[in-house]
């Protein structure tokens, strides 16, 4: 019998991912965030704020290079005007910086991004009413700003700049219409500190540097880029929708390249 019972434990242990037990971890003190609110904010007064906003990401990041980050704030929660990604220990911390519009609240967006390190990843938040947000967790992952491109350079090239956004719900059980999109974008995103594979030499960074998303004339966000955010960036995020019937998408890389596109939303 006790063979038996052993035998089924072991069998649930096999058959039971290791992630499924893993419990996200809390942010962990360190020299870096100290000296970095003051560089990055110009304030030392900012803590989390558990309840006014939430960070989501893997405990172990399954590829360093594409580590998800979901923010979402209640409901109920003071307008977000402004949200910065912070990673404590990449060689540029910060990841990206949103300028949110009034459609986007509340909040909930999520993009990949690179992890070059053990670090905790931030969201910092600046609501309209000028108050300081901050929510975040400490991430085990090595190599991310580092890692192989995906693709080679020429196959990365000749995609270079091309978009989907693709709709993924509506829902009208709050009264507005609210919908949830992702947008992918074409575009390796080279941190710099990548060697092609072939000649072994170090690429040059090239990144998307400037995005804007719009709803019609209405501002839903944008973003100013980093190297942490990951080759081909992904971004998630719900809106209110304000019936102009399509979404533009403008960016601009660090070569100066502007990419665009215009997207039709569909009925209901």
């Amino acid at each position: 019998m006790r063979i038996v019972r052993s035998s089924i434990i072991c069998a649930v242990l096999l058959t039971t991912p290791l992630w499924a037990e893993e419990k996200p971890s809390p942010l962990q003190s360190g020299e870096a965030w100290e000296s970095l609110q003051y560089d990055v904010f110009g304030t030392g007064d900012i803590v989390e704020t558990p309840g006014a906003l939430s960070l989501d990401t893997p405990f172990r990041a399954h590829d360093p290079a594409l580590v998800p980050v979901r923010v979402t704030q209640p409901a109920d929660g003071p307008r977000i005007e402004e949200l910065t990604l912070v990673i404590d220990e990449n060689p540029a911390p910060v990841a990206a910086t949103f300028t949110l519009g009034p459609a986007m609240h509340p909040l909930d967006l999520e993009v990949r991004v690179r992890v070059n390190a053990y670090s905790n990843v931030r969201a910092v938040a600046r609501t309209e009413g000028g108050q300081w947000q901050m929510a975040g967790r400490f991430v085990r992952a090595t190599g991310g700003c580092a890692a192989p491109a995906g693709k080679d350079a020429e196959a990365a090239l000749a995609h270079l700049g091309q978009m989907r956004f693709q709709p993924v719900s509506a829902d009208t059980s709050g009264g507005d219409l609210r919908r949830e999109a992702k947008l992918m974008i074409r575009h390796p995103n080279y941190s710099g500190l990548q060697r092609d594979q072939v000649s072994l030499m170090m690429i040059p960074a090239r990144f998307i540097d400037r995005l804007e998303v719009m709803q019609g004339e209405e501002l839903l966000f944008s973003m100013t880029g980093g190297i942490s955010i990951s080759e081909d960036p992904v971004f998630t995020f719900r809106y209110r929708d304000n019936g102009a019937g399509e979404v533009t998408v403008r960016a601009v890389d660090t070569e100066g390249v502007e990419f665009g596109a215009t997207f039709p939303l569909p009925a209901g």
